[in-house]
This record gives C-alpha cells, structure tokens and sequence, in this order.
C-alpha cells in the first residue's frame, strides 16, 4: 500500500445497524461503508474474537465479532473494492492493556500447548479467509500487547511466553498469507520507555521479523501530539520499521446522548471522555475542533523521518449511540469479570453525529494528500 492509510475501523456496523442505525451524508442516506470510502477511506480493521459468546449462546455484544461476521464484513469490502486488517484479540472479547483474557476453550493450557492453539487457530482462520477469497492486507498478531496476552501465563514481564506466542501466530500468517503484512501494536502511543522496552525485549526474546509498528494514541489518555511525534520518530531510528497509528479518535462534542441509548442512568456506561480528562486535551471537543487534531494528526504521520509513517486506522467511526448496541452484555461481563454497566461509550468520538450525519472531519481527512510537501 503505497499511498497514506486513511483506516477506518468498524467492527461493530453490522451490529449498529441491526439496531436502526443509519447514516447519511449531506441529508442524503447511504450506506455507511460507501459514504466512508467517498472520503478517503482506502482500509478497514475488523477485530476478530475466538467465541463471544456465553456458555448457553448469549452473545457478548459490540459487534459479537466471531468469524462469521468478519467473513461477511470481509465480503462487504470486497464488493467496495477496499482492503481491510484483520485483528487477532486472542481472546474471546475485549484483550487491551487492561485485559487479556484466555479464550475459554484453551483454559488450562501449558504455555507450549498455547503455543500450538495460536498457530492452530490463526492458520485455521486465515484458511477459512483464503477459501472464500478474503484474505486481509493486514494481520495484527494479538491487540494492544502492551502487557503481553493469553494472561497470565504471556503477562509482560515473561517475554519468553509471549515471544512463543506471537512468533506462532507470525509463522501462520507467512504460511497461508505471505503477501500480508504483518503488524504488533501497543497502546499508549505517546510513551517511547514503554516502546523501546517493548520492543528490545522482543527482539532480545527471539521475535520474529514482522512489518508495522501498530500504536494506540487517544489525545485524553495517551500524552500529546509532540509526546506521539517524539516516540515515532524515535521508533523510526531505532527498529527501522514503518508504522500505523492503528487506533486514534477525538470528540466532536460533549452532548449526553441518553435519549438515543434508551437506556436507565444505572445501565449506562457515559462517555469515555469524562471532563476531567477532556480539560488536558488541546482542541476544543467540536466538529471544528476534531477537524483540526485530524489535520494535525495525519502531517504529524506524513512527517515521520524516512516515511515510516504510513497512515492511521480510526477508531470506530460508525459506532453511533443506538439501543441495543454498547460495549458489553452481562454474558461478556461474566466471562471478564468487570463490572457494568454496558452502553456506547464512545459515540462522542465518531465521525458521525449522533443522527448517523457524517461531520466535518471526513472532508478533512478525504483532502488530505498525504505526500511529504
């Protein structure tokens, strides 16, 4: 992929939409994939999750993204004529810094039998796509692996296991899919210690070669752009690799949306973007305002020494405040052991107001060139 990366993820339309979500662009309505790729976007991430569900078939919600859905996702591309990353979690929900839990039907195993089920299940998956002609440009071996996955027996520090792990799920993609990238991808995107020590541990640990740096970079939780900038082009020095801002949003407003979630102040989980965190954020939380963080945001990218940046996967776009569709199910809160309550909380941040109107922002990224001026 030559030109810049405009990434869009959005792993939980189909489920959006199955609520009554709908989208539309200059009052006109329209399907939400092709409004997106009218601006800009040239690449879809969809998270995948082992089996989201609970033991008597609940599903775990926020796209419940089994295989099935990423295959009918995946065909929905192809039709668009857009390539897509597919995202390994190695969990069966949510694995972020936070979390990584074990999938339930690897429960047990020692660190060489999970091992063998990374391979087993990412070659098993990435089969399943070549048949049906999906294969992804993109695979991201494991989510946010901050600190490591498959806890806790691949918890950081033990590098060895999560070395084992990730070097498995890396000879499974060369094997099925050589042409695909491959990508490792860590939160806290403006952290450079947390990165090179990431990074020199694997590398010291025996981890395969691999193609993009993934980072998380949220401006509320993960420093300043100068903080993100600093660590790329320090990255770029000293492992040679390009990179991807694989997960990156800014609000457009501070707007409650309870009356398009229906749902009860206890049910609800609020925004993510609670104030406290919102004074540190140097843009205001307006349409104008996420305009000008994705402008400054994707010549921050453009900018990065020898072009190793290479673009930016948004962070669900289309994810806008319907009900029925919020981040967790009692049946997933079972299986993690949080706490609730479910909800949306993240539909201040999407690219779509929360009428499903597509803002500003997509007219900024689509005319965005992306070459070094």
């Amino acid at each position: 992929m030559g030109k810049f990366i405009k990434g869009m993820d959005i792993s939980t339309l189909i489920e959006v939409e199955h609520c009554g979500g709908k989208f539309y662009d200059s009052g006109k309505q329209g399907d939400a994939v092709e409004i997106l790729k009218n601006y800009g976007m040239n690449l879809v991430r969809l998270r995948l999750w082992n089996d989201p569900y609970g033991e008597d078939g609940s599903p775990y919600g926020a796209g419940t993204n089994d295989l099935v859905k990423t295959i009918q996702m995946a065909r929905r591309l192809k039709v668009a004529g857009t390539p897509w990353m597919l995202d390994f979690h190695y969990s069966d929900f949510w694995a972020d810094p936070g979390k990584q839990n074990i999938p339930k039907a690897w429960r047990g195993k020692s660190a060489k039998e999970l091992e063998q089920a990374v391979y087993e299940y990412t070659l098993s998956v990435l089969n399943r796509l070549s048949q049906e002609g999906l294969l992804p440009e993109i695979v991201a071996v494991g989510n946010e692996l901050t600190n490591g996955l498959l806890w806790p027996c691949g918890k950081t520090p033990h590098f060895e296991n999560i070395v084992l792990f990730l070097n498995a799920g890396i000879r499974a993609v060369r094997e099925v899919a050589p042409n695909a990238k491959i990508m490792l991808h860590l939160d806290n995107g403006g952290n450079n210690e947390l990165y090179r020590t990431w990074f020199d541990s694997y590398f010291v640990c025996g981890g395969m070669d691999f193609d993009y740096i993934g980072l998380s970079y949220y401006p509320f939780w993960h420093g300043t752009l100068e903080d993100l900038k600093n660590n790329m082009h320090s990255l770029a020095a000293r492992y040679r690799k390009d990179m991807i801002v694989a997960e990156v949003s800014m609000g457009f407003t501070m707007e409650d949306y309870a009356a398009y979630e229906k749902l009860s102040l206890e049910q609800r989980m609020g925004m993510a973007t609670k104030p406290a965190l919102v004074e540190k954020v140097p843009y205001p939380m307006t349409p104008e305002g996420q305009s000008q963080f994705m402008q400054e945001l994707m010549e921050l990218i453009r900018d990065v020494p020898e072009n190793r940046g290479k673009g930016f996967v948004y962070w669900e776009p289309a994810w806008i405040p319907v009900p029925g569709c919020g981040w967790a199910t009692q049946a997933a809160l079972d299986y993690t052991g949080e706490k609730g309550p479910g909800g949306n909380e993240w539909a201040n941040q999407a690219l779509f107001d929360y009428d499903g109107n597509a803002l500003p922002a997509l007219k900024t990224i689509r005319d965005f060139k992306g070459e070094t001026p």
